[in-house]
């Protein structure tokens, strides 16, 4: 297994940050050939998603986000920035890690997708990804 712990900038506002790039040259670095990428955010408020991006899909991932998950002062969680209860919830909806085939050392993913992360806590503008891979035998 080959594991590897990168550093993304998120930014102070709400972002939808495509991984393809580091996903690649993880895999890349590591001769993948055939097996499993598992993703991981060690984060309280942040989560995963496989969705196209660039064609305005990340935009509309974020904006059903606030009709699910209001910025407002409902949340019981209040530390941080106002609304910040809300970032605490997003990975029950978006879940902090995924799996994703491996075959010939790319990512099985279909023609638009994408591994995303999802940081809707502008607190912390920079996050932890670890990427693991598992060559199948």
């Amino acid at each position: 297994m080959h594991s590897e712990l990168i550093e993304i900038r998120s930014g102070r506002s709400e972002a939808v940050v495509d991984l393809t790039t580091e996903i690649d040259a993880f895999l890349a670095a590591t001769d993948a050939t055939d097996g499993l990428l598992h993703v991981w955010v060690p984060h309280a408020t942040a989560g995963l998603a496989v969705i196209e991006t660039g064609a305005g899909s990340d935009t509309d991932l974020l904006d059903a986000l606030h009709t699910l998950l209001p910025g407002d002062d409902r949340w019981r969680h209040r530390h941080g920035s106002a609304g910040h209860g809300r970032d605490h919830v997003l990975p029950a909806l978006l879940a902090p890690s995924m799996s994703v085939p491996v075959l010939g050392g790319r990512p099985a993913l279909g023609t638009w997708q994408s591994v995303c992360l999802v940081d809707t806590n502008g607190d912390n503008p920079v996050r932890s990804v670890r990427l693991s891979f598992l060559a199948a035998r």
